[in-house]
């Protein structure tokens, strides 16, 4: 075909026309072209001229040309609403066309038809009708206390925009969100509460931003039948639901940090920690809670202060009180006032970790305030190593959720809407995500009452402040809402708050890092174990305080034991003497019998030593009660016996030997059994009082606690000395209220004051006994003189040892060198006044067995003459006695006259007659 072409392949439905040629040619030349023509209302799809070329082809072989029929051209525009073709050009058929509308319009209707093989569209045309705005009154702090509503404002714009964007969720609706700035003040936000509610339009939902705004909205909201929705309220108190009974947040209680917290203090083995919180209502109830917590895990709030605007004097007391482990609850621009004094304090170091809120900006301590006198980098020093629990607030996993955003596409979006503004200075910009998911939340919850709502007959867009039914119903959607956005799992509790996962920060280096997570709902613990401390480690949650016994000096004790063990020995050697020698008459006339029990009881008074000086270092602590009732029995029936024996010696010599001489003849004989009664009256009374007072209050050990002391080289431990004392109690409560027990108390009380009372004044009567007896001789009881030198001894000891005990009760070694030297300082004195005299006068005079026997043999009637003639030698002593008188009262008239008569001779020579005999007198007298 040399430079021809023949008839193109193409077949249409209508006919050729050829240029310059008749119909019949079947060889066409070079450059000419045929042209397609379709027949009736059918158009050309393709190619509508091809052109013969050089090579015997024709141009755009590739493409077919084809006659279909045309759709109506009417479907390819739609009011209020955008339409799409594919393929590009002319409706006809395998033509698709996609429908969207406008914004705050909806598509009734399929969203795309398409052209078929007889020129019609499959599907009807749809129709964009205007959507039912539903409207939403918020409040968002822009500035203020926490100007979240910076960031958490475009937050809800997006979640708005998109919920509005989407066909599946509320498509009938949009959602229009009218706000103010409530500066976190609940003043302003009443004024505004008051705008939203009586300003057109109605709205279906109230989202009220910080905690006081929360609590004034939500709590007047349900007069209104109006469900309130927050994105950023902490505060405990709003998990009331019979005060707020309409209420919600996506934001969790502030009680939430508290379980991890808890945790963390027994992680780190923690009993005691200490509070200060800024007095809001948002803080005090978190810490009620937290006190609430920590007692059912055993865990001590040993301080907790609270401050207004000036936290000075609670730091103060902070640090006076040793507090070491220190939950801080106030806002940010609070915590540079608070650590601005930590600083000056020295609050801070390896001895210190303080909790905080973690929703502070991360860097709220650079931030420059000038409400407080701290540089940077004093701020930066107090703050280093603290923790910080903070709600997790952004999905930390890459999952996609109802917005169909993962966490980190939201916060790409969120920073591209705020216009490259620095997050760290951009309020609300932690809280963003939950108000994000408050919108999503709402939306879902909307969508969710539509389908229950028209079954009974109504519609959302019919809400208004006296429809309850409606309200309720949102209320039943919001109140079952669960899905996944980019905070993580939204749901909500039975008061209304959201459940979340705890973040656990740590500031290390001056920036925050991750240490762990908390999951509260199961108790499971993540960490990552990259805590850092100032220290070796974690610090003690107090000063380390251990407890030391202050036990007795053991070479002092030994050493009194010595001369205690000494002192029974020799109290051993004199009772053995005198129960040997007893049929002596000179031992006899000493009442050897009361010798003996004297001679007992200094024995006891000694071996009370013992127990004295036995403390925790001897015997375990059960055993000390048994110790302190032998100290006490030993020492009083041992006064008993060895005093009582002396007192009574002494108390009937001046009872038979002080009467008048008329009545001295009548007590010829002194009979032994008397003296024995009155000894065993005194031992009883003391058997009876120390009866009573084991079997209603007896004695036990009590522990004194002293200062504390600071060993040298480590300021983190403290000595608390420790001294155990014998002591009775519980008699002293008998000044409380009169019940049976606490008479029983007083009873036993005033019986022992009775008992030491009596022995005080048997004391101060033995001294005065001995004292008006000291000039009687007999030979009754010929050794009373020294049981009155030894009632001297003891009386004047145990009057000085007593007081000075009871002050020296704290040092133990001073209190029992004191009390145990004067027992045997006292026993000494005691038997070697009462028997050594009595060993002496049977050696020197050799008035030994022999003497005894001699005794023996002339047996009463020797001891009746020798009585005689001592009665008999006393008559004659006084007889002459009175003769003595006379002769000196005679001798002495005679004096006085020779002396008159001297004078009257003077006189005589001075008048000068017998001046010879004058003279020689006068030499005489000279």
């Amino acid at each position: 075909m040399d430079g021809s072409s023949s008839v193109p392949p193409d077949h249409v439905d209508g006919g050729i026309r050829y240029r310059g040629l008749t119909q019949d040619v079947q060889v066409l030349p070079v450059d000419y072209e045929i042209e397609y023509i379709c027949r009736g209302n059918r158009v050309i799809v393709g190619p509508k001229v091809r052109k013969c070329l050089p090579n015997g082809t024709w141009t755009d072989l590739s493409q077919r040309s084809r006659c279909l029929l045309l759709c109506p051209r009417v479907w390819t525009s739609l009011e209020n609403g955008r339409v799409v073709s594919w393929p590009l050009g002319p409706p006809v058929e395998g033509t698709v066309l996609h429908y969207s509308c406008l914004p705050s319009f909806i598509l009734m209707g399929r969203n795309s038809t398409q052209c078929n093989k007889l020129g019609k569209w499959d599907v009807p045309k749809p129709v964009c009708h205007c959507k039912k705005k539903l409207y939403i009154g918020a409040l968002f702090p822009m500035s203020g206390g926490w100007p979240g509503g910076q960031a958490c404002l475009p937050a809800a714009q997006m979640a708005m925009d998109l919920v509005n964007n989407r066909t599946d969720i509320l498509p009938d609706y949009e959602l229009e969100l009218i706000h103010y700035d409530s500066m976190c003040d609940p003043g302003e936000a009443t004024k505004l509460l008051y705008d939203l509610l009586y300003t057109e339009p109605i709205k279906i939902v109230l989202m009220p931003g910080c905690s006081s705004v929360s609590t004034l909205v939500a709590e007047a909201a349900r007069m209104w039948n109006l469900i309130v929705l927050s994105y950023g309220s902490s505060s405990p108190a709003l998990s009331n639901r019979q005060r707020f009974p309409t209420f919600f947040r996506t934001h969790p209680s502030a009680t939430l940090h508290n379980p991890t917290r808890v945790q963390l203090f027994q992680k780190w083995k923690w009993t005691k920690i200490a509070t200060i919180q800024q007095t809001t209502e948002v803080f005090t109830s978190t810490l009620d809670d937290l006190e609430d917590r920590v007692a059912e895990a055993g865990i001590e709030i040993s301080v907790r202060q609270s401050f207004l605007t000036d936290p000075a004097v609670a730091v103060k007391n902070l640090k006076r009180q040793d507090a070491r482990i220190i939950v801080g609850l106030f806002y940010e621009t609070e915590a540079r006032k608070v650590f601005c004094e930590v600083y000056k304090e020295k609050l801070y170091g390896k001895k210190y970790v303080w909790f905080l809120i973690g929703w502070y900006a991360d860097n709220w301590f650079k931030i420059n305030d000038p409400s407080i006198n701290c540089t940077v980098e004093q701020m930066t020093e107090a703050v280093e190593g603290h923790v910080t629990t903070e709600i997790v607030m952004l999905n930390p996993e890459t999952v996609r959720g109802a917005s169909n955003l993962t966490s980190q596409e939201f916060l790409a979006q969120l920073m591209s809407k705020l216009g490259g503004k620095n997050p760290e200075e951009t309020g609300g910009f932690q809280e963003a995500p939950l108000a994000y998911d408050a919108v999503w939340a709402l939306a879902l919850a909307l969508n969710k009452t539509v389908g229950p709502l028209k079954a009974k007959g109504h519609r959302l867009e019919d809400f208004n402040y006296n429809n309850r039914a409606i309200t309720a119903e949102i209320y039943r959607a919001m109140n079952t809402s669960s899905f996944e956005g980019v905070s993580g799992h939204v749901v909500f509790d039975a008061q209304g708050s959201r459940m979340a996962w705890t973040l656990i920060e740590q500031l290390q280096g001056g920036s925050y890092k991750k240490i762990g997570y908390y999951d509260s709902t199961k108790g499971n613990l993540s960490w990552y174990g990259n805590d850092k401390w100032i220290g070796s480690g974690p610090p003690a949650d107090q000063t380390v305080v251990i407890e030391e016994f202050r036990y007795l000096s053991q070479k002092l004790f030994v050493s009194v034991s010595v001369f205690a063990g000494l002192g029974i020995l020799l109290g051993i050697v004199c009772l053995t003497f005198n129960i040997y020698n007893s049929n002596v008459r000179y031992i006899q006339n000493s009442q050897p019998y009361l010798n003996n029990m004297t001679a007992v009881g200094c024995m006891m008074a000694l071996a009370a030593v013992f127990p004295l000086g036995i403390d925790g270092l001897h015997v375990h602590r059960r055993q000390f009660p048994v110790v302190c009732q032998f100290r006490l029995w030993l020492l009083g029936l041992g006064f008993s016996l060895a005093y009582g024996s002396m007192f009574t010696k002494i108390w009937w010599v001046h009872t038979v030997f002080t009467k008048k001489d008329d009545k001295k003849d009548k007590r010829k004989h002194l009979e032994p059994w008397k003296l024995y009664a009155t000894v065993g009256v005194l031992l009883s009374i003391d058997i009876l009082s120390l009866m009573i007072w084991q079997l209603v209050d007896p004695l036990h050990i009590t522990v004194e606690k002293f200062t504390r002391e600071a060993p040298k080289g480590d300021l983190d431990v403290l000595i608390q000395p420790l001294l155990e004392h014998c002591s009775s109690e519980k008699m002293n409560t008998w000044l409380g209220e009169w019940n049976t027990k606490q008479i029983m108390y007083g009873l036993t009380y005033i019986l022992c004051s009775v008992v030491y009372g009596y022995k005080g004044l048997l004391l101060l009567l033995g001294i005065f006994l001995a004292y008006e007896t000291k000039s009687i001789s007999t030979e009754k009881i010929n050794d009373h003189r020294a049981v009155g030198m030894a009632i001297y001894n003891v009386a004047v000891l145990c009057m000085i040892t007593a007081p000075v005990t009871m002050i020296l009760s704290s040092q133990q070694d001073a209190s029992f060198a004191f009390a145990s030297l004067a027992i045997v300082f006292s026993v000494y004195i005691t038997l070697v006044v009462l028997f050594v005299p009595k060993m002496r006068r049977l050696i020197t005079r050799g008035e030994w067995q022999s003497d005894a026997q001699e005794t023996m043999k002339t047996g009463s009637s020797t001891n009746n003459n020798d009585e005689e003639k001592s009665r008999q030698l006393e008559r004659e002593n006084k007889e002459l006695q009175k003769i003595i008188q006379e002769v000196s009262r005679k001798l002495s008239l005679f004096h006085r006259s020779l002396y008159s008569k001297y004078h009257l001779y003077l006189n005589i020579c001075q008048e000068g007659s017998m001046i010879r005999r004058c003279r020689h007198f006068q030499k005489y007298d000279k």
